[in-house]
């Protein structure tokens, strides 16, 4: 049913909008011009089976409908088609009227024949259709996400290697290998013009020093968390040899010692801060950079922000913005505490949210290695971002809707022909949250995560958080949710007919 709706719009729309053209025909043109004339070919067959098989009054209705679009449009190359199918239909059944009846059994096979080589033919013919459309009107981004990732994980393995050297008889907190996360890693992006390539940098303490953990207790989703910054014993031991004095034994040496320290530069009182940890990352960056082989033939730009530390590397016309992440590994495990901004209109910059983003982006990788290669699950979340500009719905929640989705549905159901159906399917799961005003949260309480993907007993067992908890508190918020998801909905379409 859902093909034979969209192939009526699709041709009321070919119809309704003809393309002009100039006296030569390019590729595209000459491809649509062809799938218009199979297209209307096989509607009318269609048409006149019905018209055959079933109700009359019904396909002429039908056939009255695609007369009159044809002669409000001036369209005369389908007038003529669809007068020309109707005189044969009067000769048929013309024909027809006069002939003897046959055998019942042996009509009811053939009619039951004839309808499975149809049901085959329109299923192909509309399989044709979706792949034009979705291959020629959509206008899909063009970067190449893959040769960015690879661009932006050669540059900060030399930061790193830098780091490591600035930092070596320092005091400071050591940054690790930077692990891409985010939509550009998970091979997808909202917007082309927009591409940020987001890395996080895991710090490991500095000698002296150790990371604790304390969890905020007041409720706040996610996760929230402060690092305490403790210090830890290095006396000298007799078998070392050294004489070094540590601060925790022998404070006295410390005060003494003028040099800025972990401490008094990145914490606030005993709490690491992201705010001051952010402008210490700047600065290593500036210092690093020309020690880059990158920098004899890039440009850097330094752009602002308080928790993080963003840039942008252009060469000629290729640029890439880097989006540099800090945080601290919880356990042994894939779950972070990191420096990523929140929703909340004020964030104490001695607060490290807990984020899921290496877990999510393993998600993807361990689904793009089960699934086929011509798999579209990151066509379909690319289409949705992008239809949600001016809509309250976030990018985070469509992509929360379409984890779900791939964690149940098999990875054969993603291929481009049932491309129609994901995006219903995505919707259709939308449109449920809303009226529960509840979306579960993808990574947390989820007991069928991959088990290569390392999660805490206590991230696993624990209630999914409710993406949707602020419906649930304001009923106006919930009222325009669901205008939008109707607006939303109506975009989809538009896309997937038009492409635009």
């Amino acid at each position: 049913m859902a093909a034979r709706m969209f192939l009526l719009v699709f041709l009321q729309t070919l119809i309704q909008y003809p393309q002009m053209v100039g006296d030569g025909l390019d590729e595209d043109t000459r491809l649509h011009m062809e799938l218009r004339a199979e297209l209307l070919d096989r509607e009318m067959t269609r048409l006149l089976q019905e018209l055959e098989q079933s109700s009359l009054e019904r396909s002429v209705r039908a056939w009255g409908a695609l007369l009159w679009a044809a002669l409000q449009q001036g369209d005369f190359w389908a007038l003529t088609v669809v007068l020309g199918l109707l005189l044969w239909l009067w000769f048929v059944c013309r024909r027809r009227s006069h002939e003897p009846d046959n055998n019942g059994q042996e009509e009811e096979e053939d009619r039951e024949d004839h309808e499975d080589a149809y049901e085959e033919e329109e299923e192909l013919t509309f399989e044709n259709a979706l792949r034009w459309v979705l291959v020629h009107l959509i206008k899909w981004p063009v970067q190449d996400l893959k040769r960015g990732c690879k661009d932006t994980t050669v540059l900060m393995e030399n930061f790193t290697f830098v780091f490591g050297l600035l930092l070596s008889d320092s005091s400071y907190p050591v940054p690790q290998r930077a692990i891409g996360v985010g939509s550009a890693f998970e091979g997808w992006s909202p917007r082309e013009e927009d591409v940020v390539y987001t890395v996080l940098v895991p710090l490991t303490p500095s000698p002296g020093h150790t990371f604790h953990l304390e969890m905020d207790t007041s409720g706040h989703i996610p996760g929230r968390n402060f690092i305490r910054v403790e210090p830890v014993c290095t006396c000298p031991r007799e078998q070392q040899g050294d004489n070094v004095l540590c601060s925790l034994h022998h404070p006295e040496e410390q005060r003494r010692n003028e040099e800025p320290n972990f401490l008094n530069t990145l914490c606030t009182g005993s709490y690491l801060d992201v705010e001051k940890t952010a402008r210490w990352f700047y600065q290593l960056v500036r210092a690093a950079w020309p020690a880059l082989p990158q920098s004899h033939s890039w440009q850097i730009v330094l752009l602002p922000s308080s928790r993080c530390c963003k840039f942008k590397v252009t060469r000629g016309r290729k640029s890439l913005t880097v989006e540099l992440l800090f945080g601290v590994q919880v356990g042994n495990s894939d779950i972070y505490v990191s420096s990523q901004p929140t929703e909340a209109l004020f964030t104490p910059s001695t607060m490290w949210p807990e984020t899921y983003a290496v877990a999510e982006m393993k998600f993807f990788r361990h689904i793009a290695n089960q699934a086929p290669r011509d798999s579209w699950h990151l066509k379909c979340l690319q289409l949705l971002a992008c239809a949600l500009v001016g809509i309250g719905f976030s990018t985070y929640m469509m992509k929360t809707i379409v984890m779900h989705l791939l964690n149940t549905i098999p990875l054969s159901g993603w291929h481009m022909r049932h491309f129609r159906r994901r995006l219903e399917d995505t919707m259709e799961y939308l449109r449920g949250s809303l009226e529960e005003k509840r979306l579960d949260h993808f990574v947390v309480g989820n007991q069928t995560f991959p088990q290569e993907i390392l999660l805490p007993t206590d991230v696993k067992t624990a209630e999914p958080p409710n993406l949707f908890h602020r419906l649930a508190q304001d009923p106006a918020a919930h009222t325009q949710a669901m205008r939008e998801y109707q607006e939303l909905w109506g975009r989809i379409e538009r896309i997937v007919l038009y492409g635009q």
